[in-house]
């Protein structure tokens, strides 16, 4: 008896030349990413023996749904106001982009969280989430709703608010996010060495 893979190779035989497909990088930074991430990954999943998409402390259950005119607005208390208005205002550079169309649900929310931590390690200070205002759905704005939800989970981030239109609108967020611990560092020597 012959199995669906034997099936399916001799069909690729078949084919002659089969090459697999070259896969677009999910989240493009435009600063390069660091072996030190790819590292920092994969110790992480060797430790936990566990997928590090399993680990999700993205809140699944409940979300209040939002409509898709509106805007989404937070902020962590300790970020300046002024800093606030400049990201409402869509006045810094977004590093990063993540794209959530045709995303369900679970696969956005790890997509969000994974976004997240790898803009964090790559220094990346403000990005870019298009998740569309999904109006004229049969569940009006779920995406939006559960970015909505999700981003003030993390701890990473200090502030998010709706896209200027150029960039998105009300189908996409800027996203302030925390310094990482080595750029925090460098900025407290550097600081130092000014006061001497």
């Amino acid at each position: 008896m012959t199995s669906d893979t034997d099936l399916f190779k001799d069909a690729l035989g078949e084919l002659g030349d089969v090459k697999p497909l070259v896969q677009e990088r999910r989240v493009s930074l435009n600063k390069e990413r660091k072996d030190a991430e790819l590292n920092r990954r994969a110790r992480r999943e060797s430790a936990t023996q566990e997928p590090v998409s399993d680990l999700n402390p993205l809140s699944g259950e409940y979300v209040e749904l939002v409509d898709p005119w509106d805007p989404l607005e937070f902020k962590r208390d300790g970020v300046q106001n002024g800093v606030y208005r400049n990201l409402r205002l869509g006045k810094y550079a977004v590093d990063a982009r993540l794209d959530l169309h045709r995303h369900s649900v679970e696969l956005a929310r790890r997509a969000v969280l994974e976004f997240v931590r790898d803009c964090v390690e790559a220094d990346v200070r403000c990005a870019l989430i298009t998740h569309g205002k999904g109006e004229g759905r049969k569940q009006p704005a779920l995406l939006k709703s559960c970015v909505n939800h999700w981003l003030p989970q993390l701890h990473e981030v200090l502030a998010f608010h709706s896209a200027q239109k150029k960039h998105g609108g009300l189908g996409a967020t800027y996203v302030l996010l925390r310094k990482s611990e080595r750029k925090r560092q460098e900025n407290l020597e550097q600081h130092q060495r000014r006061n001497r």
